[in-house]
């Protein structure tokens, strides 16, 4: 994001309007924070008996739903404060960009959220109405992440919310509609999901720390200071694999997680991008290596406990 567009400006026209323009908007790359928990949440069930794919379906799609329009709403509210322009590095800045309505993102993530609502319905009537506060209580927290009077992504609090809601929790719903119930090893599991969808969202504040230090913005790699905020992210890469280690000496996981180490690479080129690059679009990749960590990280923690169950 880089600060010169001012509040009120016109998004610049442009005639790409094709399917490209509008699935970046969703910005697939951080998706995968919403896929691999359902689907780690779910393998963890499998202990307690069979999967409902019905279930599981509903979850995956609301959730991919959900981080679509928490995405939409920053597209939306980062526009309406100025902090995008045409020339904003990454694949936000789309109505900048593409001369997309902002009201037409806004209401494309409201329709999104509608859907998740209906679907939510359908988890809650076939495992519990508590869940609806659960639900409500996240897609409250997607929108005021960057919507409201004082969004989330401007606190040092940004990393915690993001990683404890779409990390943490959507492991233990989906573990919960699956079996009523919340045990240690589900809540024990989730913890590096919490770590690593943390760690997006701090990637992306140290990508855009200057500019968001020009807007005002306290986010933690401010407070920190780009050097240590890498030190940081790095400090949530190696925490992750010593916890996995941890539960398999524990015997709580199976030695089969142990494949999370196939993912290294990722973290390695995240941490070294970053010291290395000194302007946006330089760090770009070593943000999309930091979404790529959590995304291969936490499906190969998935197969190990899916190994565990057959093969133990």
């Amino acid at each position: 994001m880089q600060p010169n567009l001012q509040q009120g400006s016109k998004p610049v026209v442009k005639s790409n309007r094709g399917f490209g323009v509008w699935w970046q908007m969703t910005r697939p790359h951080t998706l995968t924070a919403a896929f691999v928990p359902v689907l780690l949440g779910t393998a963890l069930s499998l202990k307690y008996g069979n999967i409902h794919f019905g279930l599981f379906l509903a979850m995956l799609i609301a959730s991919l739903l959900i981080q679509a329009a928490t995405n939409m709403f920053n597209e939306y509210y980062d526009f309406k404060r100025g902090l995008d322009t045409e020339h904003s590095v990454g694949i936000g800045g789309t109505i900048v960009r593409d001369g997309i309505k902002p009201r037409t993102v806004m209401n494309l993530a409201l329709g999104f959220y509608g859907i998740a609502l209906l679907l939510g319905v359908y988890i809650c009537a076939n495992s519990s109405w508590w869940l609806a506060i659960v639900g409500l209580i996240c897609m409250a927290i997607g929108y005021l992440y960057t919507g409201g009077p004082l969004p989330i992504a401007h606190t040092p609090f940004g990393e915690l919310f993001s990683g404890f809601f779409m990390g943490m929790m959507i492991i233990l719903i989906a573990f919960f509609i699956q079996t009523g119930t919340v045990d240690s090893t589900s809540i024990l599991v989730s913890i590096p999901s919490f770590v690593l969808v943390g760690g997006i969202m701090m990637s992306n504040n140290i990508r855009d720390l200057d500019g968001d230090k020009k807007f005002g913005r306290k986010t933690l790699a401010i407070l920190l200071g780009k050097e240590n905020a890498v030190y940081f992210l790095a400090g949530m890469f190696i925490f992750s694999y010593v916890w996995i280690f941890a539960l398999i000496i524990a015997d709580i996981v199976p030695i089969w997680t142990a494949l999370v180490l196939l993912s290294t690479p990722k973290p390695i080129k995240s941490v070294k991008g970053f010291f290395k690059g000194t302007i946006p679009i330089e760090m770009a990749p070593a943000m999309k290596a930091t979404a790529q960590t959590n995304t291969i990280f936490g499906f190969l923690l998935a197969i190990g406990i899916f190994a565990g169950h057959f093969f133990s």
